[in-house]
């Protein structure tokens, strides 16, 4: 899940997301934390695995990608970070705030991962909200990546994995995007 940001004068300041990982890497990541209570994390005992997180994100640019009216839209480094451990899975909330505010009649933001590793998918209901101050007639959709056919399939397994990302055209097909329309 993710929710634009906005200012009090309507321009988009970020992005929150909520990422909630599978149940194999939430076993393998919290195996061997300490913990009070078996089965259960606070918020306390994942703050340094919240930290690790984050910080191996940056190589990756987060896997968050915005445009602005067509126009890169930078981010700068998360802050708000924390992990939450509900129903043995964990779920990594951060903030990304952008690196200038904007005001935008159209705000992409897409989710994927250049080297086509990671997957990433929307949550079933409400996978993008707007933030409180976001103006009255601004709008939000989303459009899922595309179906993987066996040709993706097969392209995927030619790419060279000492250098990934050499097929520009592959990067849309796996992008999750984020739509936000302000008239």
């Amino acid at each position: 899940r993710s929710q634009i940001l906005f200012s009090p004068d309507g321009a988009i300041v970020g992005v929150r997301h909520a990422w909630t990982f599978d149940d194999m890497f939430s076993a393998f990541a919290t195996q061997g934390l300490p913990q009070q209570t078996k089965g259960r994390f606070t918020r306390e005992e994942l703050a340094s695995l919240a930290e690790v997180n984050v910080t191996s994100l940056k190589e990756y640019a987060y896997f968050t990608f915005a445009k602005a009216d067509g126009k890169t839209a930078p981010f700068l480094d998360p802050k708000d970070y924390w992990l939450d451990y509900r129903d043995a899975m964990l779920t990594l909330n951060f903030t990304l705030p952008l690196k200038q505010p904007v005001k935008a009649k159209e705000l992409v933001l897409e989710v994927y991962d250049e080297t086509y590793f990671v997957a990433f998918e929307m949550a079933p209901k409400e996978p993008v909200t707007l933030g409180a101050d976001a103006p009255p007639a601004c709008r939000s959709m989303v459009r899922a990546p595309q179906e993987l056919t066996a040709e993706l399939s097969r392209r995927l397994s030619e790419i060279d994995a000492a250098t990934p990302n050499v097929d520009d055209k592959l990067d849309d097909s796996f992008a999750n995007r984020m739509i936000v329309t302000c008239p």
